[in-house]
């Protein structure tokens, strides 16, 4: 936010996507930084996947992304001109 970013991207290993995820997107929300796209990498259940959906996380990469498809998906994502 600070930085004027156009992407955050956060991978979390510890099982506590469901927790941090939303707090994350709140605090985004209060900053007015609501327009920043937020990926999300780690373990994440299936079962998980809709509820971050649903409360705004842009694109999950799940174990095996490759970081090719994870810049080729910001590239054709993310706001022209960087």
């Amino acid at each position: 936010v600070q930085e004027d970013v156009d992407v955050v991207g956060l991978s979390i290993l510890s099982g506590a996507h469901n927790v941090l995820f939303p707090k994350i997107m709140d605090l985004l929300k209060e900053k007015g930084a609501d327009d920043i796209a937020v990926i999300a990498g780690g373990i994440i259940p299936d079962k998980d996947i809709p509820f971050l959906e649903k409360i705004g996380i842009s694109k999950i990469f799940l174990p095996g992304s490759s970081t090719q498809g994870i810049v080729d998906w910001i590239k054709e994502n993310v706001r022209k001109g960087l």
